[in-house]
């Protein structure tokens, strides 16, 4: 049973977006490693970009104002 977990920021993702993602890694899985769909888990969880930081620094510095939806 395959259990994937993606990791986000929150900017502005669309519910059509995240839905064409979890197909997409569903598809994938069941393509490369025969994996049926029927047990495979995808979890999106979506991180306010000042809870996400790298190079020492949040995210929302690094990129500014949230863009809002796309």
């Amino acid at each position: 049973m395959p259990f994937v977990t993606v990791r986000i920021t929150r900017e502005g993702n669309t519910p059509e977006q995240k839905a064409q993602v979890i197909a997409e890694i569903t598809e994938t899985l069941e393509r490369v490693l025969g994996k049926s769909p029927e047990v495979t888990h995808v979890v999106i969880e979506e991180i306010a970009m000042e809870d996400w930081g790298y190079r020492g620094v949040p995210t929302s510095r690094l990129r500014g104002p949230d863009p809002g939806p796309r």
